[in-house]
């Protein structure tokens, strides 16, 4: 039907345009509120990728579809945080993950970026798809109302341990909003293993900058 024929979209330039010294800090503006990311060149997980951008602004634009106020929010492969930040500052109670040598980037980006602010105080966690994930984060404490993912399927040996974590975590009544460039064979093998599993939908494109926003639910039976 039509209505569930993806929006097409374009990532706004949300970063806003400054003489700095400092060629790695990044300056955004999300939710009425400026936030600055600092970059790092050692890591994968410390640059800002399109997908965040792209989810990051999707999630400023349909809070009354996805409302994220006091919701539960787990973000997995986190990176330099831009998107835990703005999930911070729509009301969730977050919790941003990444391997362990990001996270010293990662918690120095979301304290700096949510400290003297009236919001729920998020979390920084080591996570390692599909490694320890019942002794690190047991269901029987650890529900998730969203999780929230972008630019996640870039490095093609982590695939089956990231398929096995979003299954791990995505359980009913848990929305999965994810994005992604697509480019390669391989990120549409991902799709399709995906949507074997879940109800996967396409919310939105970016075709200038190859990236597709998905919602993946589980199966209704």
């Amino acid at each position: 039907s039509l209505t569930d024929s993806p929006v097409t979209l374009k990532i706004l330039q949300s970063w806003a345009p400054r003489v700095s010294h400092y060629f790695d800090k990044e300056h955004y503006t999300y939710v009425g509120h400026q936030i600055v990311i600092q970059e790092s060149i050692e890591h994968f997980g410390a640059v800002v990728w399109p997908g965040a951008l792209a989810l990051s602004q999707y999630l400023e634009s349909n809070q009354e579809q996805f409302n994220l106020k006091d919701k539960k929010v787990l973000e997995i492969g986190a990176g330099t945080g831009l998107v835990s930040i703005v999930a911070c500052i729509l009301g969730a109670y977050v919790t941003a993950t990444d391997l362990p040598e990001v996270l010293e980037n990662l918690s120095y980006n979301i304290s700096k970026n949510t400290q003297n602010m009236n919001i729920h105080k998020p979390e920084v966690r080591k996570l390692v798809w599909g490694e320890g994930l019942n002794e690190d984060f047991p269901l029987s404490t650890y529900h998730y109302d969203f999780i929230l993912a972008s630019d996640v399927v870039y490095h093609h040996a982590a695939l089956e341990p990231l398929l096995a974590t979003m299954v791990y975590f995505c359980k009913p009544g848990t929305v999965l909003l994810w994005a992604n460039k697509f480019r390669f064979t391989a990120d549409y093998e991902f799709l399709e293993k995906l949507g074997n599993i879940f109800n996967t939908r396409i919310l939105a494109e970016f075709p200038e900058s190859d990236v597709k926003l998905l919602k993946v639910t589980v199966r209704e039976n």
